[in-house]
């Protein structure tokens, strides 16, 4: 029997590959940045457009025609100089590396004999490789000769020490794009913000395409399809967020998860209660909403695990509005029309507007534990393999509102009407006053007569057929659709010569420090500092960049950047092998990312060393992960922080259930994926993509008998594998005592695991303990690498050869005090790829 073996080919599913923005051309159909426009392109308006619709069409072209929008490709790259030499470095490339990177070999596409002897500030690309590869001990290969620590460590801060006083000699901060568009993420959080409104935006706008690992780099595009669709945003949300009436009651349905385990209680409801689900939901104005409630059917659309009489509780922000009895129904007998035990499960509850919570679940009855000779099974939503012992909440629907009296006050209403006229003479002035205040958030920065004239415009349209609130509430739309709050702009200063690096306006800064930090728009607090031209002052910046870090809204660090670095938002599309993993529901799956979450927010907020993502000997847990994970103690859904003792196999990253998953297939773990992920994530240094001349992984074929060690051992025989293969799999078989669902294990189909693994810098060890020893070692190389990927968040562009400097430095400051997260966060905000652009 032979098994299909995977090449790490498979593992760019983990991580978008790389966009070139400049690959897009420029047509009358994309808003691509920074590409040149062709004469006589106009943006085509689309049937069925409003006077909104034409407004904002019209207002996009005008800045693409004007220059108001510089379109504009993404810098190219522009190498630091200087005439800065360092001298001891030749003899070790003479000695160590022109074997291999010579004019003739020129392995890796790198030579260095022609430029050994040069000024390294001539050739920073070549030499920062050179740099990164010896400060992993990746080259020379471990086969060959290798120096001692001591001169790895002289020829790097050589070169380094040139590299750097090159760059300060001729800064290269580096070019964002000209225009950057919001991602969904920092959309609904710029909305939560402007009008205390939280919306889920997933139904509302498409996903983002990743880049550099992250989705806010790739973001200068906006197709007329997607501009659709931000209006339709715009129409709905300005809509709630007033609270006006619609001609018929709107409705909305909530689905659970099919693979949730519904048997024992849920974090936020009621202590008492079994099952069911939470829904946050914003109803639009004060009156009555019908709640219908469906319980899960099996493929023969019977409800399961109902066998017996069940209470089902409603309830508003916690408090009970209905109690339903839900029994088995005999079966319909001649003539009688077929009943379903839940068609009676609606009511029609008085609601008043603004953001509540409803509660749908059953009241818990005692239960027993199941007598089994193994420990039960956690999960229970399979009707074949492991039914539902009771029954379960299948949707949720909220229609209304019915009979509404009034649009009530709702938060969003009191942060949008600051202004209420008295009398129809104080309407327009008051209108003038609302849109101001909103127009000022949304754009970022003061704004002008010129800024006030479209939505005013828009304003006085709607009013003439309706009243102030319609007139408000076109007005606000047209807010929402307007580039200055679609776009982030960033233009060079008026005749600036090409390739000069400059400071961003403070205006600008404001708006890169909130999106990095809070991934929303700035508060009044940071937009005054910018205004009053005082933020890019030292002590003013870091009491800003403090004061963000301990708000609420920084937890977009964890949800937004640590999810992405870390491929948490993958777990969502993850679902183990349910034969060879019968108890993965989705319940663990919400715990995998929770406890993740938890942990990097924990060492964020109390402002501990980012080693502590390594090393850390506490972690968060609920029942349901403990009892996966075989800790004892821990009962009930609350998560809670749990102290770990020395010889626990969990802690840090490297040994969490999220990250083992993520980094597994369906059916079995992964050390290539494995490898790759803490090679790129960990130690910064990607494998290369398989080069095209090997073989297709359908034709590599091995015994599926043996282990997988032996598997990957007889991969690698293939010469063009090995060459990636060597590095990748050593370290990801350092982790195979954890299977793919993150359990602990000893054996493997009844054979002892080897966990032997090893570093491209030819270190050996056994087990996720002996990785994280290693990497702890040498931890300048993983908060480097933690520095690059914040970084590359920040800016919202891939890292560069020329940004190295700029990441030493970073390091080097926070060495002292032991990495601490704010030093690492503040060192990227001071830095020059955050404060500045090279302009074109």
């Amino acid at each position: 029997m032979t098994r299909r073996m995977s090449c790490h080919r498979g593992a760019t599913k983990l991580q978008d590959p790389r966009v070139d923005p400049a690959s897009a051309p420029w047509n009358c159909h994309t808003l691509t940045t920074d590409a040149p426009r062709q004469p006589g392109c106009i943006i085509r308006a689309m049937p069925l457009l409003d006077v909104r619709r034409v407004a904002t069409m019209a207002a996009l072209a005008g800045l693409v025609a004007t220059g108001g929008l510089r379109l504009t490709a993404q810098a190219p790259l522009v190498a630091a100089g200087g005439a800065v030499r360092v001298a001891g470095h030749h003899a070790f490339v003479q000695q160590y590396c022109l074997d291999c990177h010579d004019d003739d070999s020129k392995k890796a596409d790198l030579s260095l004999e022609a430029i050994a002897t040069g000024d390294v500030a001539a050739h920073v690309v070549e030499w920062e490789k050179v740099v990164r590869r010896l400060r992993t001990r990746q080259m020379p290969p471990i086969d060959e000769p290798r120096p001692d620590e001591a001169t790895y460590d002289a020829v790097i801060t050589a070169l380094e020490t040139s590299l750097d006083r090159a760059a300060a000699a001729r800064p290269n901060p580096g070019r964002t794009a000209s225009i950057r568009r919001l991602t969904r993420t920092e959309y609904r959080n710029a909305i939560r913000d402007l009008l205390a409104l939280d919306v889920d935006v997933a139904t509302l706008l498409p996903p983002d395409e990743s880049s550099y690992g992250f989705d806010n780099v790739t973001v200068g595009e906006l197709s007329p399809t997607l501009l659709e669709r931000y209006m339709s945003a715009a129409e709905k949300i300005s809509r709630l967020a007033l609270g006006r009436p619609s001609r018929v009651p709107g409705g909305d349905t909530f689905r659970v998860a099919p693979d949730l385990t519904q048997e024992e209680h849920v974090e936020g409801l009621p202590i008492g209660t079994r099952g069911g689900t939470i829904v946050p939901y914003t109803f639009p104005q004060d009156g009555e909403y019908d709640v219908r409630v469906r319980l899960r059917r099996d493929r023969d659309e019977k409800i399961e695990g109902l066998t017996e009489p069940h209470q089902l509780e409603v309830l508003v922000d916690r408090q009970r509005v209905h109690l339903f009895e839900v029994a088995p129904l005999r079966p319909a007998g001649p003539g009688e029309p077929a009943r379903e035990a839940d068609a009676h499960l609606t009511i029609r509850v008085p609601v008043r507007a603004g953001p509540h919570q409803l509660g749908v679940t059953f009241v818990k009855k005692p239960s027993d534990l199941i007598e089994t000779p193994r420990q039960p099974y956690q999960a229970h939503f399979n009707s074949y393999r492991h039914p539902r012992v009771q029954p379960a909440i299948y949707s949720v629907s909220i229609v209304g509102p019915h009979g509404a009296s009034s649009a009530g006050e709702a938060p969003s209403r009191r942060r949008i009407l600051v202004s209420r006229p008295a009398t129809p003479a104080q309407e327009d002035a008051a209108a003038t006053r609302i849109v101001s205040a909103l127009a000022r958030r949304a754009y970022r920065r003061p704004v002008t007569d010129a800024d006030l004239r479209g939505p005013l415009r828009l304003y006085r349209t709607a009013r003439a057929d309706g009243d102030f609130e319609a007139g408000i509430e076109m007005a606000l739309a047209g807010v929402l659709v307007s580039p200055e709050f679609l776009f982030r702009v960033e233009t060079d200063p008026p005749g600036m010569p090409a390739g000069t690096p400059y400071r961003v306006s403070d205006l600008a800064l404001a708006s890169r420090l909130s999106f990095f930090l809070w991934s929303s728009i700035p508060d009044d607090a940071l937009l005054d500092a910018a205004i009053a031209g005082r933020l890019r002052e030292p002590a003013v910046l870091e009491r800003q960049v403090r004061r963000m870090l301990a708000d609420d809204r920084s937890r977009a660090l964890v949800t937004n950047f640590a999810a992405q670095w870390l491929h948490l938002r993958n777990l969502e599309a993850i679902t183990p092998d349910m034969r060879l993993f019968p108890d993965f529901d989705d319940n663990l799956r919400q715990s995998f990312r929770q406890e993740t979450e938890r942990f990097v927010e924990s060492v964020l907020r109390e402002d501990r060393s980012a080693l502590d993502l390594l090393r850390a000997d506490y972690t968060f847990l609920d029942e349901r992960l403990a009892k996966h994970y075989g800790i004892p103690h821990v009962y009930g859904s609350r998560f809670r922080r749990v102290p770990l003792a020395g010889d626990s196999w969990r802690g840090g990253l490297l040994r969490q259930g999220s990250v083992l998953t993520v980094t597994s297939y369906a059916t079995r773990t992964s050390p290539v994926l494995r490898g790759k992920w803490v090679l790129d994530n960990i130690l910064g240094i990607p494998p290369a993509p398989p080069p095209p001349d090997v073989p297709t992984l359908e034709d590599n074929t091995v015994d599926g008998s043996l282990s997988v060690r032996a598997r990957l051992a007889e991969h690698r025989r293939n010469k063009a594998c090995a060459r990636c293969h060597d590095t990748i799999d050593p370290v990801g078989l350092s982790l195979e005592k954890f299977d793919a669902v993150g359990r602990r294990r000893r054996l493997e189909d009844g054979v002892a695991i080897d966990a032997a693994g090893g570093l491209p810098d030819g270190s050996r060890f056994d087990d996720v303990g002996g990785l994280e020893a290693a990497l702890l070692r040498r931890p300048e190389l993983f908060v480097a690498t933690f520095t690059e990927k914040l970084l590359t968040y920040a800016s919202g562009r891939g890292i560069e050869p020329f940004d190295a400097p700029a990441v030493r430095a970073i390091v080097r400051d926070a060495r002292a005090t032991d990495y601490p997260m704010s030093s690492i966060v503040l060192g990227v905000v001071r830095s020059q790829p955050f404060q500045m652009r090279m302009s074109r």
